[in-house]
C-alpha cells in the first residue's frame, strides 16, 4: 500500500513564496506520475501541476504556470511544490497524489490517481 504526506502549508502574504513536500511510503513511486491539486471552499479539487515518472515532463494548470513549480527527487521518494509570488486565490488545500506504478505519464484529471495524501492548507492573505 501506497501512503502520501503532504507539509509545508501554512498562512502567507501576498508575494510570499512557499514550499509543498509530498513523501511516499510503502512502495517506491519513482516510475509513477504524480500531481497537485487543490480544493478552495466551495469549489472543485483541481488540477494545480503534474510530473512524469522520470521527472522529464511537467504540466501546469494556466492559473500557476510562471509562478508554480514541481518537480521530484525518486531516491528520496518525495514530490515538491515550490510556490512564488503567491496570490489570495491560491487560497486552498493542497493535495498530492500518484498514479499507479508503472504509469508514468501525467495527467490534468483526478481520477487518472490512484493515491492521494491527505491535504495541506495554504491560506495566502492580501
Amino acid at each position: 500500500q501506497v501512503q502520501l504526506v503532504e507539509s509545508g502549508g501554512g498562512l502567507l502574504q501576498a508575494g510570499s513564496s512557499l514550499r509543498l513536500s509530498c513523501a511516499a511510503s510503502g512502495r517506491t513511486l519513482s516510475l509513477s506520475a504524480m500531481g497537485w491539486f487543490r480544493q478552495a471552499p466551495g469549489k472543485e479539487r483541481g488540477f494545480v501541476a503534474a510530473i512524469g515518472g522520470h521527472g522529464g515532463t511537467t504540466d501546469y494548470a494556466d492559473s500557476v504556470k510562471g509562478r508554480f513549480t514541481i518537480s521530484r527527487d525518486n531516491a528520496k521518494n518525495t514530490m515538491y511544490l515550490q510556490m512564488n509570488s503567491l496570490k489570495p486565490e491560491d487560497t486552498a488545500v493542497y493535495y498530492c497524489a500518484a498514479r499507479k506504478l508503472m504509469y508514468y505519464s501525467i495527467k490534468r484529471t483526478s481520477n487518472e490517481y490512484e493515491y492521494w495524501g491527505q491535504g495541506t492548507q495554504v491560506t495566502v492573505s492580501s
